[in-house]
Formats: C-alpha cells, structure tokens, sequence
C-alpha cells in the first residue's frame, strides 16, 4: 500500500480541503463515531441543528465521546446539550469549539489544556462536508454546492456508500487526466477532451459515445473542487443530471468513497415515476464508476507513471493535485505554475466539438 511519501507529494500526509465524512441523514439518527485524517473523531448535530466535529477523545480520561450508546446519559438522551456534548464516563462537557465548559462535580475553572481540536464542518448537498488542514488553517475556499440542489424539479441523490479501498487518493485523480482509459474501462472513447487547471479547482472537458447509455453522445465537464470532491455535468438526449464522487482519506493510503447523481425531472411537479427513474439513472452511473474501483482494487501503485505523448496530462494533474499537500505558499506557486488549459496531443478540443454545457456551472459564476 503506497503512501502520500512514496508519491513525493509534499509536507503534509493528508491533503487540505473539504470532504466528505458522512450523509446528511445518518447523522440526523444521532452522534457518530468516524475515522479520517489517521485519526479518530467525534460528529454530532447540535441542538440548533449545527453539525459538529471534534477530536474523539476526552483529555479527562480518553474516553470517545461519541463510541458510547449503552451509557446512560446516552441511553436518557442527555449527552447532547445545545451544541456541547457531554463525556458519556464522568460527563465532562465540550462545547463546539473543543473547550470543557463545565464539568458537574467541579465548581473551579474548567482545565484550558483539556480542550481538543474542533475542525470546520457544513451540511452541503446531503452532505456532512468537513474542512482538513494539518497546519490547523481555516477554510480558504467555500464547500462545493450546486444551486439545482434546492430546485424542486431536480431529485436529490441517496449516497452509495461505496466503502473503504486501500489506494491512495492521487490515483483516484489521476483519472481527470485520463483520456485514453475512458474507451477501453467505460466504453464511452472521447472525441475531445482537455483540461484546466484554476487554483482549487481542475477541470476536465469531453463527449464521446457511451455504450452503457445506449450508444448516445455523452458530454460532460467534470470538477473537483478541492483535493476530494469530484461534481460532473452530464448531458446526452434530453436528460440532464449531475454525478458525485467524493473520496476522503481514512488512513495514510486508505480512503473511504461515496457517490450519487442529481437529476433533472422532465417537467414539473416531479412524480413518483421521475423519482423512480433518477433512481435507475444514478444506479447505471454507479455501474459506470463501479469498473473504476474495480481496477483500482486489484492495481499496484504508479508512483512513476510511463507516459505517452498521447496519454492525457498526468504530469500536469499530479502537479496540481500536490498543492493540498504543500504549505498555503507553496500551493500558491503551484497554482501559478499549472493553472490554465492543458491539450492533448491528438485530441479534438471542446470548442472544436462545439461542447456547450459550463455557462451556468459553479466556477464559472
């Protein structure tokens, strides 16, 4: 299993940037225990309905704080009081920032050096959306969101919890640069295609026949904002919808995936029918990605990729993938170094192909 060192990313072991650490609705069913980062932690919904996540465990005595559902200050639904969160061993609190503000037997001050690291969290898309950065940074980018998440004629996704894969996150990106696999693992060859490098975000643009959809043209651009958060727009006939795939790294080669798809009903109101084929829509793009994971599962590492002058710009995306690794100065330098379009030799380009769907995309607003 090959690590963020064997890659040459940079400083840092974990990437800088948003991701995703849970659905929406399994923390609506209460307090979680999660691991990301090499490390555990708690997540919880406070009582204004604030998601919140701190380090797992009291300074007190290393309990978790949120492993426990047979204590009984969980069991009588105590544990959770406004956005605090109380020790299920001797009840210490935590407010949202990672301090004890009371603990009930004591009536001194409460020990600053108890407290643990509180880490910026959103609910976006379904989503709990957390913000990662091993020098303790705030955010220096917004969470990804889609504006045709609250529309009333898309259907919102239910998450496919694809699970853990022992693979490090860089060769989960490597596939925006990857023209050449789209043929031979998705069946969809791409009749153009490039990529663009724009600070925080790398985008890819191509079309191309796509078997699993019936041998209809498929056109898409694909971002990831951030390290982890992959958003693709796709069009082919009349159908329009929008995929996501999120990775986050659970230990130092290891990350966990979900995916889902944001579709575009006919007309409204939205029926049960529409729902029902947004349903069959996201479950044939699963098996679109499916064939992804299934290589990735059974493929070594390529620390050093043998590249063609044909193949997409790995080299270019590897580059921009290693800015969440570096300081925020060196990402900087990265980021002028890598941003712009970037072609592929052989290859058609959108404006060629007259590829016509970005205007009303996030980073274009």
């Amino acid at each position: 299993m090959a690590k963020a060192v064997d890659y040459e990313l940079g400083p840092h072991t974990f990437p800088r940037g948003w991701f995703v650490i849970a659905e929406k609705s399994e923390l609506d069913k209460g307090p979680m225990a999660v691991r990301f980062f090499g490390r555990d932690l708690a997540l919880y919904r406070g009582e204004s309905g604030k998601p919140v996540l701190l380090d797992a465990y009291c300074k007190h005595m290393g309990t978790h704080l949120t492993a426990s559902d047979s204590a009984m200050i969980v069991r009588n639904g105590h544990q959770i009081e406004g956005d605090s969160i109380r020790c299920p061993y001797h009840g210490w609190r935590y407010n949202a920032a990672g301090d004890v503000d009371d603990i009930p037997y004591h009536d001194g001050p409460c020990p600053k050096s108890a407290s643990i690291r509180s880490y910026p969290v959103v609910d976006s898309m379904g989503c709990i959306m957390a913000w990662f950065d091993e020098e303790g940074g705030e955010p220096d980018y917004p969470a990804p969101a889609l504006p045709e998440w609250d529309h009333p004629q898309w259907v919102q996704w239910q998450l496919d919890h694809l699970g853990e894969l022992a693979i490090h996150p860089q060769e989960v990106l490597d596939n925006m640069s990857d023209i050449r696999h789209l043929g031979p693992t998705h069946g969809a060859p791409a009749e153009y295609f490039e990529n663009e490098a724009r600070e925080h975000i790398y985008i890819q643009r191509q079309g191309g026949i796509m078997q699993l959809y019936g041998g209809v043209m498929l056109y898409t651009t694909t971002w990831y904002t951030g390290p982890g958060l992959l958003l693709s727009k796709q069009v082919w006939g009349d159908s329009v919808q929008y995929e996501l795939i999120a990775n986050t790294p659970v230990d130092d080669g290891v990350i966990k995936a979900w995916h889902g798809c944001l579709v575009k009903a006919p007309a409204l109101p939205v029926s049960d029918e529409d729902r029902a084929n947004a349903a069959l829509q996201q479950a044939g793009a699963l098996e679109a990605f499916a064939t992804d994971f299934q290589i990735w599962r059974h493929k070594k590492p390529a620390l050093k990729i043998m590249q063609l002058k044909t193949d997409g710009p790995f080299r270019t995306g590897r580059k921009w993938y290693s800015q969440f690794y570096a300081t925020p100065e060196g990402a900087k330098a990265t980021q002028d170094e890598v941003n712009g379009i970037h072609l592929t030799h052989g290859m058609r380009t959108p404006a060629e192909a007259n590829h016509a769907i970005d205007d009303d995309l996030p980073f274009n607003q």
